[in-house]
């Protein structure tokens, strides 16, 4: 029997639907994906943290959840809420361990099924994305709690994922999972660089990748200063996806102005936003955010268009970078800022996820750009 549920929206709009997971109440900002596939990639990616997540694809569950697929640290899903429309009655894949339902009410995440997702998400493109709440009972009490919601502006999130203290990470794709390759990755060269990673929330498969190329990687938190970073002689410093504002995020600014030009550095995502105000450059918040894994990307070094993964709802203003960097990916939906490089300093970042978990492999080639740097 299924119990009804709703998602308000701070506005007052409703979303009728049925309760899924855990009980309670859910509340976080309301975005939208557009990928087809990966579920478990949206549900445990750190950069969702403190958002309800719909999904625009109808079907979702039918490949259930395993234990190997996580893409956060501690293995579990880091959204705030979960929202779709048609739960697969059926499980069915080899690798899954447990049905998506189950696993939503095992880790205590708020879900809502059998909404309108189109409706849900023609709305939030054409008002742009608001704070929410999911839950059962009263609708008007729903949409109190919503507007109660802090907002995404102005937000460190990054605290709530980034690591305790430095550790190594020595998982390649072979040690994962001897089944699934890393696609056309780097090498692995006979050196070892060593990369410092600064966690603002990464994904696991970006460390593998880097760990793939042939590197030994230590992730750090993102509060370490450029000093104790330093201190651990690293041959490359790595800025990682994560949640949230990048403004509030001085503490990490201030870093990576300070080993700007010291070591080579490589930036996805957040870290693309935090290199390009360590730069002086500004950010903002977008509409409703860029995310799935079908985003056009055009690298204007080569002309090429790439098809790329991406989930971020703040961007880098590309006419505050001004002389000091030169501006190397441009989205092609709506022109924002895609990538930069800072050649002098050896630095470069992208704005989308180019580890293609879940997604294509259209990007690896900036790990093997990344070695190239830190070999000289």
């Amino acid at each position: 029997m299924t119990v009804p549920a709703h998602l308000a929206l701070a506005d007052g709009t409703l979303f009728p639907g049925f309760a899924l997971g855990a009980s309670g109440h859910a509340l976080g900002e309301a975005v939208f994906t557009t990928g087809m596939t990966g579920y478990q990639e949206v549900l445990t990616d750190p950069s969702y943290r403190g958002q309800i997540v719909t999904m625009t694809a109808p079907h979702i569950g039918n490949t259930g959840v395993n234990t190997e697929d996580p893409e956060s640290f501690d293995g579990k899903p880091q959204v705030a809420g979960f929202v779709f429309r048609d739960p697969s009655p059926v499980v069915s894949n080899w690798r899954s361990e447990i049905s998506l339902a189950k696993y939503l009410e095992q880790h205590g995440i708020v879900a809502i099924a059998g909404v309108d997702t189109r409706r849900l998400t023609r709305y939030l493109r054409d008002k742009g994305s608001q704070n929410a709440c999911i839950g059962t009972g009263d609708p008007s009490a729903l949409v109190d709690r919503a507007k109660s919601v802090p907002s995404m502006e102005g937000l460190d999130l990054v605290r709530q994922v980034t690591p305790v203290k430095p550790e190594a990470f020595e998982q390649g794709y072979a040690e994962w999972n001897p089944f699934i390759t890393a696609g056309n990755g780097a090498d692995a060269p006979a050196a070892r660089p060593h990369v410092v990673a600064l966690d603002f929330g990464a994904k696991r498969s970006i460390m593998r990748l880097l760990v793939q190329s042939g590197c030994r990687v230590t992730r750090v938190p993102a509060t370490l200063s450029a000093l104790e970073i330093e201190k651990l002689s690293p041959d490359g410093i790595f800025l990682s996806n994560g949640p949230g504002d990048p403004a509030p995020l001085d503490y990490a600014v201030k870093t990576i102005a300070e080993l700007l030009g010291k070591r080579p550095i490589f930036g996805i995502c957040l870290g693309h936003q935090l290199l390009a105000r360590a730069l002086g450059a500004n950010t903002y918040k977008l509409k409703f955010g860029h995310r799935g894994l079908n985003q056009p990307v055009k690298d204007l070094t080569t002309s090429r268009i790439e098809i790329t993964t991406q989930n971020h709802g703040f961007c880098v203003d590309v006419a505050s970078i001004g002389s000091r960097a030169k501006t190397t990916h441009l989205h092609l939906n709506d022109g924002t800022s895609e990538g930069l490089e800072v050649p002098d300093a050896k630095a470069f970042s992208v704005q989308y996820h180019p580890e293609a978990a879940a997604g294509p492999h259209d990007s690896l080639y900036l790990f093997n750009r990344f070695m190239q740097l830190m070999h000289g």
